[in-house]
């Protein structure tokens, strides 16, 4: 019904526009008794064969939201109820910022993408802790079977010379309201900020937030978000800065700069590309790093995922745990139960 009904209508308005009415409506309807548990009846598989132990976490199933979707935690108690094992808020920043000027949000119909240009846009770290302290369904705090991710990044304003300062606000500030925190240094939106994956940056970056994390009782894992654009040689020094800094995993990956085959009208925009046309090198960067590392740490495959088949391709190229994202947006939740269904019928084989 998504495809066939509401997604031509939705996809008639501004993409951007679009995102905020869906919030709204979402939320309001989570608010109707039974509601909620009619969407859960309909897209939440539960199943203790789906349920994937990572980074000391436990998933209730190994398909995630990616960031992005959710920025300000607004919804993500509503979004757990079309199947996600876990929710992934932010990018977040220290301070609100508006982002870059719109139009900012482009889709690619006849490439089934996405190409975005927001700039970190939010209503900074201190106004998603607000919400994350007033909703009790907090995986952390009540045993909730959604594991929510905090992915973190500075502010356009601030100087890659400072912006671990940025990172350390956010981690601090977030640290009692998510189960996991990812670096984002690998949005093509914010000037300068993939300069931060350079090897001495980056390994300085990380130390401090392993640094700053051990000061906690209990302290979380910490995962890099990397772009798809790096070279094999980058990818490696990816490796070498895991294993120096111990940090807990890696996503992989962001959006990509470039532009290849693409057919849609949109396709010279600025900004960061996501869905179908991503599909192959992100599962190219995903085996990459897992087998060069000799499986060394976990890793999150995000990048392209419209169908079951892409699913378990980055499965099978060593992801433990996949996201969606611009999959979700062209296929809709069905995609979700579907990919859990699709892992239960081959753990039957």
């Amino acid at each position: 019904m998504y495809k066939l009904l509401i997604r031509p209508i939705l996809f008639l308005f501004d993409p951007e526009k679009v995102h905020h009415f869906i919030f709204t409506i979402v939320k309001f309807l989570n608010k109707i008794p039974f509601i909620p548990n009619l969407i859960r009846s309909l897209y939440v598989i539960e199943d203790k064969r789906l349920e994937k132990e990572v980074f000391g976490l436990k998933f209730k199933n190994p398909v995630g939201l990616a960031a992005g979707f959710d920025k300000d935690a607004k919804l993500y108690n509503e979004l757990s109820n079309f199947g996600f094992g876990f929710i992934e808020i932010g990018t977040l920043t220290p301070k609100p910022q508006e982002g870059n000027p719109k139009k900012r949000l482009f889709r690619l119909i006849e490439d089934s993408a996405i190409i975005n240009r927001m700039g970190f846009n939010n209503g900074g770290v201190l106004e998603a802790v607000v919400r994350l302290k007033c909703n009790p369904s907090t995986a952390l705090r009540t045993g909730s079977s959604i594991l929510i991710g905090g992915n973190i990044g500075k502010n356009k304003a601030t100087p890659n010379k400072d912006a671990v300062e940025d990172y350390k606000i956010c981690f601090e500030a977030l640290f009692n309201y998510v189960d996991y925190f990812v670096v984002n240094v690998s949005s093509p939106n914010t000037p300068n900020l993939r300069a931060l994956q350079d090897k001495e940056p980056l390994t300085k970056l990380l130390k401090v937030l392993k640094t700053q994390n051990h000061k906690h009782q209990n302290p979380k894992p910490i995962l890099l978000k990397i772009a798809p654009d790096l070279t094999n040689e980058q990818l490696q020094d990816i490796i070498d800065i895991v294993a120096e800094t111990k940090i807990d995993g890696v996503i992989a990956t962001n959006t990509t700069i470039l532009r290849d085959g693409l057919q849609s009208e949109n396709k010279k925009e600025i900004g960061g590309l996501s869905g179908k046309p991503l599909t192959n090198r992100s599962t190219e960067v995903i085996r990459f790093l897992a087998e060069k590392s000799n499986k060394a740490f976990p890793i999150i495959g995000v990048g392209g995922i419209h169908s079951v088949q892409d699913a378990l391709e980055k499965l099978d190229a060593g992801a433990d745990l996949i996201q969606l994202y611009t999959g979700f947006i062209y296929e809709g939740p069905q995609l979700v139960k579907a990919i859990n269904k699709a892992l239960l019928k081959k753990l039957n084989l």
